[in-house]
């Protein structure tokens, strides 16, 4: 077969762009180096692997158009698009070699270059790494997942490498790990000859060679790499001492061991995870090459199958590799083809792409061949079929200018131009090198404009067999090919009609071929065995082989006058056969995917004329009645004189949806279904694929393997599914079918993919990608799946183009710029103001400015609250001083005892802002820390507001201001979120004063509670540690334990050790460390052990209980002897008796220190040598112990050690006194801490009752306190005053003990019984409420002092605030703020009662309302340390419990709140939540309500969440109860989005804020009278409702319930003037009813599905009244069909449906009634109906158009087989019928064909 010859488009004169730039920068030349390199590359090798492809960005890809140029001169590179220049590098050194390369699982492109000593790498937005290179590389290599560099030959390198193994039993991980050992001494890069870099902050590393299964370093320095795939993992290099070439493989190997979590963070070793690793296996070796190749390419072969090509300049000779591709166990493996190689003459070669230029062979594009001849032809290859032959146009030989060509002048054209080389090949353009060295850039044009050509070509490659096809091709690529038309034809009806023409030479061939066959009869032997079926299926079964028995192509020969092969064989008739069917079939399964797109329906119209004319060649009257069914203008061109009988079933897609819809996806005939639909990898027919799969899906087909159990295949992404609804979603995202997709398939046919997106939509699997739910409609589950996703991955922001390729354009959602005004209402400035009357500008600060946000406004609502937290805990302002009217001398004396007594209140109110704001604000980490200033001064506002400060002589303001500067920075720190991530050693250095303070102090203790301080070296802690500064220590020994809590973390222990003398050694010299400090260690060193009942510590925290501190102050002590019980406690937390196998010796030796009788047995440690080598004493009075000391350390510790243990052996023996010599004996503060202590260790028998509490008092103390008052009572008032103190106390452990078990639980029994104890002991010191009645004993103020009162009353008002921490309970506020009102009135409150009211309004609003307390081990413990009720006397008060422990209430906080955020608009909003909580042992399973924001229950309780409420679509959240921590921020798991839960509101509904009560929303109710539908009609109303100024228009209306574009703009279209002045006023009410159907329904998808069926049969029906052609097909018929099958499946269970179908059936019904009254045989319809049975015949003559197009309505609609196949099967029937009717046997043939159609059939051919 001859070949067809080609113009080159000749887009200019070449000239690199790189020296024009350097000729307009103007720089002089003698800097300029004369050596220059050079290389063109696609704009798509620089983008981003994820990057939209309909995305233009900037800064991966200038643009997608035309070549860009990287110009390398000496040092520097310019990186140029077209005439453009786009980034310019300089470097300091000279370049060597660049590519582009992406490294590791990077989505981005990165530019590496190479220079003598390093490697730079930039990225495409111009960061830049450089690394130095140890040893000389040689060059640089792209590979798909890193940078293969290449080592020269070193003269140090070892003959041996130790790594080399021979051993068979060496496994590959023995081997990995050897490997890593070389490769961390130096070794493993200096022996390899080729490195592999996988990330830029990377370390080079060695590659191997896998050979015989063993694993050897690659040390082949011969090796020299000439070419690498930046696609595929493939190397080519050559060897010359061995003069061959090899190809490899590059795979990673992968250690398989796992790496320890529990890295020292010290002391991190950067080599002890062994990385993974790059190994070379070898497939193919060519020999006999003198020098290497100067040219690797990859190309396709002529069966798809990719080719590596090898460009031999001196033996003139193109090598080509075959390669094989197999997937196992969805891995890939490469491997070359046996004897599938192949040669080609040529002395230049390029790969370009031209045949197929959007087909994609796996990951490789298919690709094609330039070759330029030994005659200097250039020829254009398809593997190895040559196409055509290429040409310079003739006007360059005659100084003609085209295509705006400048040719140079100084060089005129010769006569004659010869092609001598080829270059810088981009897709379908390349470099033409000419004789008179002149370089023309010239452009193949590639596949045709017309997109039906296009596919039609691609529809025979995949359908034809290769030799057809190579056929095919030929004649597609000869001068009459479609894809190279004439500049003048060049159309794209044009390039139809040329491929139409190139379609009928096949077919009049065959019709030629024909003819000679039935003119001639065999007159030899050979004719009649070429004619024969012997040679037919000779021929077909060597065609399946790819050898073609009808035309042979020598590819090898380069000889293009070919001799003409037998006429008896080239033109067989077989091959010409098989090749007009597998044409047709090819086609036709495009001609039925196109009938899948409303899109494409001109493109079918123009294909049916193509099949129509095939079909009629082929005498296949079953096709060509299926295309005149569908066109039934064809029937004027394709006139059947006869009917023909053929056992072939043309393949019909709507008709195998149908049958699957009805009777089962096993049911359908499988050949009904084109074969290019169930051909693996097709991608013409994807559509028609994809749908077939969702249908056989919903229809109850099994997916096995890769395929359906129809035959077709499918992707199915992960996700659990209980339905095959389910299922179907799931294969919709698999495979990439998203909305946009969905809604150009024909109304019919999406109707049961939308069933089954309406049935998932409500509650979809929790587990679905978040494409399948923007498929759904489910953008609040989408937008959470992203954040997850993002966080799993490290990423910033939830983008993912798959999600956005499943919506379509106009349903993407816009957010709005700005708020709605509701919201900004509600966040009304009134409500955010804090007049500052101290300052004239109004610029101070008091650390509370930014509470106020949308959030915190809308979980308080309108009220102040928020206003009025932030004026008690204001620090930062002077307080007002009242004054007398009259002055005298003493008002100054007076006014500075006032002030004395509120900067008592001042200095303690920065503890409860801590707990107010924390965790509340995202600082920068660029900027600096700021603390509120904490001013002590008074103003007079009788003086307009005259400042008073305290006078310094009087008092000592130093003392007094120190540790609350210090309260005042943690309240700063506590402030910064954790939501920041990790925390910068640098800012914490910056923070840090020159002098130490308090403040910085305090800022290291809040950063510590985070847990930020981790990224301190032990040099900074060291230099914290030197400047002996007391608050500087104590905040960063607790800022340190926080952060290391529960590790045991070595170093900090040291740290910690060291300021506990009794672990000095003996040889240590004395030192004087303050008991301050050693209290503080104590804590830290407890919280660093936490729960790990490290023996030594505590056995050296035991003996700290009872041993006297060594420090300055005999006073501070029992502050000790706590630390170190809190500390023992904390080691071995919640241990109880599993803590040490000698737990009892731990155990006596408390209840010793508590004060119970000394046994006989002595301690396994003797704490008392120790003691007294260290010159510490006992605490010991003679041979006693001071329990004054040392109970209330040893009780904390039994209560933490057995914390919800329920041991009742350790609860008798801490008993609480019950005679009164014992209530003599124990200290009344003593019986709280036991009362305390039993409880937390009896955890499970706390209740919220009042009997519960009374059950904790002794009945003589209860008896007692209940007879005081009574007349005949002899209790003495000393033995009057124990039961007082003692019931007092008992009363105040059970509230603090009620408020630790309900901790952060806001339960109603238990903030109802704290309120009621306030208020009781609120009345015993003055009447304030007469609500107690005679429940409580009265009178016993009497017998108590007043403080103990007070602070008994006020731990009961801290342990009620620590139940509702974080609700801003209104009624405990309002309890606080009249504490704080009457604390300043009396005027005798201390600084710890102010601290007590000031911790405990923080409580309640804890985090500002967004975080509350927890009840586990860790939490609890935290707690009791913060509540230890022991109040201080003052701010400087740390002899009985450390001020700055009380901030350890921190490590007890969670961030359980959750706020919902509306989807659409992005706008927090009020939902309500049902959330469900499991059962305990005192509660069932039961569920509650909350409306959001709010907070959660804790995790080991929380089982459920359902977004519940009419407004909103549901959504459940099912959790696994479980003690752990609440999710932090970060965490994988996390099922919150940093508290945000997405979610999505209905169509129809209002949000609660704009529609609090929901009457906004009874307005859809009455939408029709808005439409005004019953009076349409009527223009007075018509004109009252469209220019009305009080009424609502359609429009508005909508956009108020619906936030959907294609709602609102079909709304608008009913507003517009012009549609008011339509006629059709059914049309308009139908139009109007759809809209409220859609509206009230939520399913605005159904507009278009309603129009479409309505416009359909209005259209049926104006065509046949008005006799005026609307439309000439029927395919429309085919879609409401299905629509029909879709009810008639809902209505006999095939689709399940419990809310019913997605459309009316009564509308489907009506309309259906309609179609068949249309269609009810006239007459003239009867006449051409039995000519069509008879004769085969379509209507002629007069009106032929409307008759044949009614004809076809009526086949269409009621099934009617072909007349062929009707006659076929009366005659089958006749012989056994006499005269019954044929009717009943005419109903088994054909099941589906209407019964009173076979009727009329049966009295036709009867």
């Amino acid at each position: 077969m001859s070949i067809g010859v080609r113009c080159l488009t000749v887009l200019g004169e070449f000239k690199p762009f790189g020296l024009i730039a350097e000729a307009l920068d103007g720089k002089p030349p003698d800097t300029v180096t004369d050596k220059y390199d050079y290389f063109l590359f696609d704009p798509e090798i620089a983008r981003d692997r994820d990057a939209d492809d309909d995305c233009d960005d900037v800064a991966s890809a200038p643009s997608n158009r035309g070549d860009h140029e990287l110009f390398i001169r000496g040092n520097r590179i310019i990186w140029s698009t077209g005439a453009r220049v786009f980034k310019r590098f300089t470097l300091s050194s000279d370049i060597v070699k660049v590519c582009w390369c992406r490294l590791g699982h990077t989505d981005e492109a990165l530019l590496c270059i190479l220079q003598n000593d390093c490697l730079t790498i930039y990225n495409t937005s111009g960061e830049v790494v450089s690394l130095p290179f140890p040893h000389t590389i040689t060059s640089i290599w792209p590979l798909p997942f890193g940078l293969l560099l290449q080592q020269e030959v070193e003269a140090n390198i070892p003959s041996h490498v130790p790594f080399s193994s021979t051993s068979p039993l060496l496994n590959i991980r023995d081997m990995l790990l050897s490997a890593s050992n070389h490769i961390q001494k130096g070794e493993g890069t200096s022996v390899s000859s080729h490195l592999i870099l996988m990330d830029p902050l990377d370390e080079l590393r060695p590659t191997f060679i896998e050979e015989r299964g063993k694993l050897n370093m690659m040390k082949e320095y011969d090796e020299k790499t000439i070419w690498t795939s930046h696609q595929v993992p493939l190397m080519a290099s050559y060897n010359k001492g061995k003069m061959q070439h090899s190809l490899w493989v590059a795979e990673i190997v992968s250690s398989n061991i796992d790496e320890d979590p529990a890295t020292d963070l010290l002391h991190i070793d950067p080599m002890s995870v062994l990385p993974k690793h790059l190994s070379f296996r070898k497939i193919w070796q060519g020999k006999g090459a003198q020098t290497a190749a100067c040219k690797v390419f990859m190309a396709t072969d002529d069966d798809t199958a990719p080719v590596v090509c090898f460009f031999h300049q001196e033996q003139r000779k193109l090598l080509s590799v075959s390669l094989q591709i197999v997937e196992i166990n969805n891995e890939i493996v490469f491997d070359v083809k046996p004897d599938m190689s192949w040669n080609i003459s040529a002395i230049a070669a390029s790969p370009v792409t031209v045949t197929r230029p959007r087909v994609k062979v796996g990951l490789l594009p298919y690709s094609d061949i330039m070759v330029l001849a030994p005659e200097n032809v250039l020829l254009l290859y398809s593997g190895k079929q040559c196409l055509c032959k290429y040409v310079l146009p003739s006007c360059l030989n005659k100084d003609k200018i085209l295509h705006d060509l400048e040719l140079s002048e100084e060089s005129p054209l010769p006569n004659y131009l010869k092609i001598t080389g080829l270059a810088d090949a981009v897709e379908g353009r390349v470099n033409v090198i000419v004789n008179n060295r002149q370089i023309f850039r010239c452009a193949l044009r590639q596949s045709p404009s017309s997109t039906l050509a296009n596919d039609c070509i691609a529809a025979l490659a995949e359908g034809l067999r290769s030799s057809y096809y190579r056929h095919l091709l030929g004649l597609l690529w000869k001068d009459s090919d479609p894809a190279h038309l004439s500049e003048t034809e060049s159309i794209v009806d044009s390039e139809w009609d040329s491929f139409c023409h190139v379609i009928m030479q096949i077919c009049r061939k065959y019709n030629i071929i024909c003819q000679k066959r039935s003119d001639s009869v065999p007159h030899s032997a050979w004719d009649f065995l070429v004619s024969s079926q012997f040679h037919y299926n000779f021929c077909k079964v060597n065609s399946m082989f790819g050898i073609p028995c009808a035309v042979s192509l020598d590819q090898q020969e380069l000889n293009f006058q070919r001799s003409s092969v037998d006429d008896a064989q080239s033109f067989d008739k077989p091959f010409y056969t098989d090749l007009l069917w597998e044409s047709l079939e090819s086609l036709h399964g495009l001609y039925e995917s196109l009938k899948l797109d409303n899109l494409r329906k001109r493109d079918l119209e123009l294909l049916s004329i193509l099949l129509c004319k095939i079909a009629e060649f082929l005498a296949e009257d079953i096709y060509l009645d299926h295309y005149i069914r569908d066109f039934p203008g064809l029937c004027k061109k394709f006139l059947k004189s006869g009917i023909t009988i053929s056992p072939k079933i043309c393949p019909s897609l709507f008709r195998w949806f149908e049958n699957c819809l009805q009777y089962g996806s096993n049911y359908a005939n499988i050949n009904d279904l084109p074969a290019l639909v169930c051909k693996e990898g097709s991608s013409v027919v994807s559509i028609a694929r994809k749908v077939v799969c969702f249908y056989s899906i919903l229809s109850g087909a099994k997916l096995l393997g890769k395929k359906l159990s129809t035959g077709v295949y499918c992707n199915i992404t992960m996700g659990s599914h209980s339905s095959k609804e389910e299922l179907t979603i799931l294969a919709m995202v698999g495979e990439r079918f998203g909305l946009q997709q969905l809604d150009s398939l024909p109304s019919g046919v999406s109707l049961p993919l939308r069933h089954a997106l309406d049935k998932c939509r409500d509650s979809p699997p929790n587990d679905w990608p978040a494409a399948a739910y923007v498929l759904l409609g489910r953008q609040d589950l989408a937008m959470s799946t992203l954040a997850r996703e993002c966080k799993y991955r490290g990423m910033e922001t939830p983008t993912n183009v798959n999600v956005i390729s499943m919506s379509t354009p106009y349903m993407l959602n816009l957010h709005p710029v700005t708020i709605s005004s509701t919201i900004s209402d509600a966040i009304g400035l009134e409500g955010t103001k804090f007049e500052d009357t101290d300052s004239v500008d109004g610029s101070m600060t008091d650390g509370m400015e930014h509470i106020f946000n949308s959030s915190t406004q809308l979980r308080y609502g309108r009220d102040l609250r928020l206003n009025e937290v932030r004026r008690l805990l204001c620090s930062s302002r002077p307080v007002a001083i009242q004054t007398s009217v009259n002055h005298s001398a003493s008002d100054q004396d007076l006014q500075q005892a006032q002030l004395w007594h509120l900067a008592q209140r001042t200095t303690s109110l920065p503890v409860g802002r801590g707990a107010f704001t924390l965790a509340t604000i995202y600082t920068l980490l660029t900027e600096a820390f700021s603390v509120p200033k904490l001013v002590l001064a008074g103003r007079l506002p009788a003086q307009q507001n005259a400042t008073v400060n305290l006078d310094p002589n009087i008092r000592n303001i130093q003392e007094l201001r120190s540790w609350p500067e210090f309260h005042n920075a943690v309240a700063a720190g506590l402030r910064l979120a954790p939501l920041q991530g990790r925390m910068s050693r640098t800012w914490v250095l910056y923070n840090k004063p020159e002098e130490p303070n308090s403040v910085h102090a305090g800022l290291l203790l809040a950063l510590g509670l985070h847990g930020y301080l981790r990224v301190l070296a032990v040099t900074d802690i060291y230099q914290y540690f030197s400047q002996e500064h007391e608050s500087t220590t104590v905040g960063l020994m607790l800022g340190l334990a926080a952060s290391y809590g529960g590790t045991m973390h070595p170093a900090i222990s040291k740290t910690l050790y060291f300021h506990i003398p009794v672990r000095h050694p003996s040889s240590y010299p004395e030192l004087e460390v303050p008991t301050l400090l050693q209290s503080a260690a104590l804590m830290s060193l407890g919280i660093l052990y936490e729960g790990s009942a490290h023996p030594q510590t505590m056995q050296v925290l035991l003996g700290e209980i009872g041993c006297r501190s060594g420090g300055d102050n005999v006073l501070e002590r029992e502050g000790h002897a706590v630390s170190a019980g809190f500390a023992l406690g904390l080691v071995a937390l919640g241990r109880g008796e599993d803590a040490l196998g000698f737990i009892d010796t731990f155990v006596n030796r408390l209840f010793l220190y508590i004060g119970e009788k000394v046994h006989n047995e002595r301690s396994h440690f003797s704490t008392v040598s120790m003691d007294e080598s260290r010159g510490s004493a006992q605490m010991m009075d003679g041979t006693t112990v001071n329990v004054d000391v040392t109970a209330p350390g040893a009780i904390i510790a039994i209560a933490l050690m057995f914390m919800k243990t329920e041991s009742e052996a350790i609860v008798s023996r801490l008993s609480i006194p019950n005679t009164c010599f014992d209530l003599q004996y124990v200290r009344p503060d003593f019986i709280m801490l036991r009362v305390i202590a039993r409880n937390l260790i009896m955890w499970n028998r706390v209740h919220p009752s009042k009997n519960w509490v009374w059950s904790q008092i002794p009945e003589i103390v209860r008896c007692s306190v209940e007879g005081i008052g009574v007349d005949d009572n002899n209790i003495e008032d000393m033995d009057a005053e124990a039961f007082i103190q003692a019931y007092v106390n008992i009363i105040a452990g059970a509230c603090i003990s009620l408020g630790m078990v309900f901790a952060g639980t806001r339960n109603e029994n238990a903030q109802e019984l704290l309120y009621e104890f306030v208020i009781y002991f609120l009345n015993e010191m003055k009447p304030v409420s007469p609500t107690c009645g005679k429940v409580f004993p009265k009178g016993l103020s009497r017998y108590i002092d007043r403080g103990t009162l007070e602070t008994c009353l006020h731990l009961i008002v801290l342990s009620l605030s620590v139940v509702m921490a974080g609700s801003g309970h209104l009624q405990t506020f309002r309890l606080l703020r009249f504490l704080r009102s009457r604390n300043c009135a009396d005027g005798q409150s201390s600084y710890g009662i102010q601290m007590a009211v000031s911790l405990a309004t923080g409580f309640l609003f804890l985090g500002g309302g967004m975080r509350t307390f927890s009840t586990n081990n860790h939490s609890i413990a935290a707690l009791l340390i913060t509540l230890y009720p022991r109040l201080p006397t003052g701010p400087n008060d740390n002899r009985c419990h450390l001020q700055a422990f009380r901030h350890l209430y921190v490590l007890a906080t969670e961030a359980r709140w959750i706020q919902t955020v509306d989807v659409d608009t992005g706008l927090p909003v009020y939902a309500p939540l049902e959330v469900t909580v499991r059962e305990t042992e005192h509660y069932a399973e039961s569920s509650f309500c909350e409306v959001t924001p709010c907070l959660l229950p804790e995790r080991s309780i929380l089982k459920r969440i359902r977004v519940c409420g009419p407004r909103y679509w549901p959504q459940v959240i099912d959790f696994t109860p479980e003690d752990k921590p609440w999710w932090n921020f970060g965490d994988k798991n996390n099922p919150f989005n940093s508290g945000i839960l997405f979610i999505k509101r209905k169509v129809g509904a209002c949000s609660y804020v704009d529609d609090p009560i929901g009457c906004q929303s009874l307005l859809s109710r009455a939408m029709h009278k808005v439409f005004g539908l019953t009076s349409l009609k009527a223009s007075d109303t018509i004109t009252d409702i469209c220019s009305g100024s009080g009424s609502i228009t359609v429009d508005q209306l909508v956009g108020t319930f619906s936030s959907d574009p294609s709602l609102i703009a079909f709304a608008q279209l009913c507003c517009d003037p012009s549609w008011y002045n339509r006629s059709d006023v059914d049309f308009k009410e139908f139009c109007l009813q759809v809209l409220f159907e859609c509206v009230t329904k939520d399913r605005p998808a159904l507009l278009q599905v309603y129009l479409s069926l309505y416009t359909t049969v209005e259209s049926m029906a104006e065509q046949v009244t008005n006799g005026a052609i609307v439309f000439g097909d029927s395919l429309s018929i085919s879609g409401f069909k299905l629509a029909l099958t879709y009810i008639e499946a809902l209505m006999t269970g095939k689709l399940s449906a419990p809310k019913g179908g997605i459309v009316q059936s009564s509308f489907v019904g009506s309309l259906r009634k309609q179609v068949e009254e249309l269609l009810n045989c006239s007459q003239e319809l009867k006449d051409d109906f039995h000519n069509y049975l008879k004769l085969g015949k379509w209507p002629d003559g007069e009106s032929q158009d409307k008759r044949s197009i009614l004809l076809s309505w009526f086949l269409q609609w009621f099934d009617v087989p072909s007349s062929s196949a009707i006659r076929t099967a009366v005659d089958r029937v006749k012989p056994k019928l006499m005269s019954s009717s044929s009717v009943p046997f005419l109903r088994l043939f054909f099941p589906r064909t209407h019964i009173h159609v076979i009727s009329e059939i049966d009295r036709c051919l009867s």
